[in-house]
């Protein structure tokens, strides 16, 4: 007998998308309700004119606005500590979430935490631990991007270093989702290359990831493959031209699919890559695009058929191994070490990350179970190079 598939699915929220819809930043803090936005962003952009630009466009706009910047590349829980001690102190009614994947990830959970009185360990996305928050003290979020990677602006949930056990935790509300999403590409224009590559690898990161999770969700599936076609197409040419603003408008557009696709899954690239992160402080996209081919390798058996209807619709002949060829190569052209050796990775704490890794949230979304054995494993062959 068969039976027909069951599943629960969430969908993202409002996206204006497009070049210099920037300029509508202080009309959407208004129909959001803010009144006193606080702009939440990384110690570089902060002193950007992008940045300075947006925050004149809201006080000119007459909303009482502020800049809060003290956000690490991996975020640790003291910079949302004190990024709420800066909102309450200045009476903010809403965040602004303004950067990269760090920026935006910080900003969602300094408004979630805004008005609530657990720990914020006790919202880690573990089963229900959500209905734990008062859904009240949640403050409303507009998020804008300026790298195309993570795909954060379109989640419900930000990445947070515990610093006590160096490990990256989830914390999760379905209320973290941003109200609007102001999706400008004119703001990557000035990525550097070996940035827009890293965070072009991360979007391709999250769709391989998604489409390959076992579970029924099409939709999921349908996004996550157009969103590796527009990495495929559009990446190199982005980081050959960074001016190239219909490339920089695409890849923006596969981040955001990248992150709508994985509320299905991810899997054991971000289970090997947050560890990594967390203890050796290594870039998030970059560190995915080292243990890639890894995990297909490792995963190969089960995937295989999904990843050779996949390499036909990207254009490449309909197999495993065209598939891997390609992001091998990709990798190689845009300058990704093609092992933990390039990001400063040994072999030290190889016992501790393989711990960590079969415990990560995003470890049981992989097609093939990972254990203790088979991550140390995994590790050793992206140290060694062996695929």
């Amino acid at each position: 007998m068969t039976t027909s598939p069951r599943s629960n699915w969430n969908y993202p929220t409002a996206v204006r998308f497009g070049a210099g819809r920037i300029s509508e930043l202080a009309e959407a803090c208004k129909a959001v309700g803010m009144s006193s936005p606080l702009i939440v962003t990384d110690p570089f952009l902060a002193t950007q004119a992008m940045t300075k630009a947006a925050l004149d466009q809201l006080i000119s706009a007459g909303f009482k606005a502020a800049i809060f910047s003290d956000v690490k590349p991996n975020p640790v829980e003291t910079n949302v500590y004190k990024g709420l001690e800066v909102l309450r102190g200045g009476k903010h009614d809403g965040v602004v979430a303004f950067g990269g994947g760090s920026a935006l990830d910080a900003g969602k959970v300094i408004a979630f935490m805004a008005g609530q009185t657990r720990p914020m360990w006790d919202f880690e996305d573990i089963g229900d631990w959500w209905t734990r928050a008062d859904p009240s003290g949640i403050l409303p979020i507009i998020a804008v991007p300026t790298t195309a990677g993570t795909g954060s602006e379109v989640g419900r949930a930000g990445v947070i270093t515990q610093e006590a056990t160096h490990t990256k935790k989830v914390i999760f509300h379905p209320l973290m989702m941003p109200k609007i999403v102001i999706c400008d590409p004119e703001l990557t224009i000035g990525m550097p290359p070996h940035i827009t590559a890293g965070t072009g690898l991360d979007a391709l990161a999250h769709c391989i990831e998604a489409y390959c999770a076992p579970g029924y969700h099409p939709m999921a599936d349908g996004i996550a493959v157009e969103g590796i076609r527009l990495v495929k197409e559009y990446l190199p040419r982005a980081y050959k031209d960074g001016k190239d603003i219909e490339a920089r408008a695409q890849l923006m557009s596969a981040a955001a699919m990248g992150a709508t696709a994985f509320q299905k899954g991810l899997g054991a690239i971000h289970a090997l890559s947050h560890p990594t992160g967390a203890l050796y402080d290594t870039h998030h996209g970059l560190t995915n695009a080292v243990f890639m081919p890894y995990v297909l390798v490792y995963n190969r058996k089960a995937i295989e058929t999904k990843i050779e209807r996949l390499a036909a619709y990207i254009g490449l002949e309909p197999s495993f191994q065209a598939f891997l060829d390609w992001v091998l190569q990709l990798r190689k052209d845009l300058g990704v070490p093609h092992t933990l050796e390039g990001l400063k990775v040994d072999s030290a704490r190889f016992d501790e990350m393989s711990d960590m890794a079969p415990n990560d949230p995003t470890a049981g979304g992989n097609p093939v179970p990972i254990t203790k054995e088979s991550a140390r494993k995994l590790f050793e062959d992206a140290l060694a190079g062996r695929l």
